[in-house]
């Protein structure tokens, strides 16, 4: 069967907020005095905005047919990213056959490398990537999930991400995996804290209740391994990306030095089946969680999991809505999907990419299932403002 050939590639920014996660204003949990690698600053220790987590912005990518058929994405990288997709990446697309998924890929990644192999520049390939998986599933007349190969499971489980684990509790889902507030630079104090906080989340919501920490980057090795051993009180089930995302080193040597029946997980920041070699060659950890709209989109979530299958790690996607949904119902080694708690107080659920997003499904009682509709089934709010800054 013939497709209709790529006619033009086209990246956008968000306009008048929203949409963006890394960017959701004063008071909303995901930015209150949370831990992160700039928390030995004080100045810049009480919002993640102080020290511009929210520079860059949405970046949405359209890919449209000769037939008028548009496929799009949705990910993070502002103007700089729509400069690479529309000076660079676009050559490797337009006038071209749709369906060459893996070769748009390798020449977009191997053209970029001098100056990309992570970060902003693979974050832009992924929302091109994702794009051409959202106009492939359209012209197929077929969800993305068929073209990865079909379900494995009719239905996800998901734990929630946010600061009211006992809340999403009630709702439904399997575990509550809450920020950590204080880093090394708040000393003793600050870790007594920590554990504080997480002995009294395990006093409201019992013992069978899957409780984590997230500590974005945040630690050191010593600090991760008392904090990894203090918690095991409360049984904790997970420290995830405790350490920089490039010391595999230290990752190694947190995992052998964790509390028997903690895991370790990490890999948000990381990109590419490169990256994760590194981890699961190293054994740095016990589930890897990539993000499919920032470590080389779907094409190459499917290699690094394929890569965490063959080592039996778990490869848990970070976020990304139906972006991951698509892919997690299709693997047998992805047995559960996060969801993030987009609300300001965590205590409802919300649709990740609101208001940007129309027909974004979000889970009932802690479960979802993959609706059925083409691509990735959902299409761009009009009443969102899009600008396109750069064109070829």
């Amino acid at each position: 069967m013939a497709f209709p050939l790529i006619r033009q590639v086209r990246a956008f920014v968000v306009r008048g907020g929203g949409a963006d996660y890394h960017d959701q204003g004063e008071g909303h949990w995901i930015d209150d005095h949370i831990a992160t690698p700039m928390s030995r600053y004080p100045e810049y220790r009480q919002s993640r905005q102080s020290f511009g987590i929210n520079v860059l912005g949405t970046l949405v990518v359209e890919i449209e047919a000769m037939d008028g058929t548009v496929g799009f994405a949705v990910t993070t990288g502002g103007e700089p990213a729509a400069y690479i997709v529309e000076r660079h990446l676009a050559r490797f697309l337009e006038g071209r056959d749709p369906t060459e998924i893996e070769k748009i890929w390798d020449q977009m990644y191997f053209s970029t490398q001098y100056y990309g192999r992570k970060g902003l520049v693979v974050n832009a390939l992924s929302g091109v990537d994702l794009a051409l998986w959202d106009l492939m599933g359209k012209l197929r007349g077929e969800p993305v999930y068929h073209l990865l190969g079909g379900k494995v499971r009719d239905e996800l489980t998901f734990y929630a991400t946010g600061a009211r684990p006992d809340l999403a509790q009630k709702m439904g889902f399997i575990g509550g995996k809450m920020p950590l507030h204080h880093g090394p630079a708040e000393g003793e104090e600050g870790l007594r804290k920590n554990i504080e906080e997480l002995a009294t989340m395990r006093e409201r919501t019992g013992d069978d209740f899957w409780l984590m920490f997230d500590c974005w980057m945040a630690l050191d090795l010593n600090y991760a391994t008392r904090l990894a051993h203090k918690a095991h009180e409360y049984g904790l089930k997970w420290i995830e990306e405790a350490l920089s995302p490039d010391d595999y080193w230290g990752y190694r040597d947190l995992k052998k030095n964790a509390p028997r029946g903690m895991l370790v997980t990490t890999g948000e920041h990381e990109a590419t089946r490169w990256g994760f070699r590194m981890l699961l060659e190293m054994e740095c950890c016990d589930i890897i969680q990539p993000d499919v709209g920032w470590c080389g989109g779907m094409t190459e979530l499917v290699k690094i999991s394929s890569l965490a299958d063959s080592r039996g790690v778990m490869c848990i996607p970070h976020g990304s809505s139906v972006y991951s949904y698509h892919f997690v119902t299709t693997r047998h080694n992805s047995p559960f999907a996060e969801f993030l708690m987009m609300a300001p107080k965590a205590d409802e659920v919300v649709p990740m990419f609101h208001p940007q997003l129309i027909g974004e499904p979000v889970p009932v009682n802690g479960k979802l299932k993959v609706p059925d509709t083409p691509g990735f089934g959902v299409s761009l709010n009009p009443d969102v403002l899009l600008h396109r800054p750069y064109t070829h």
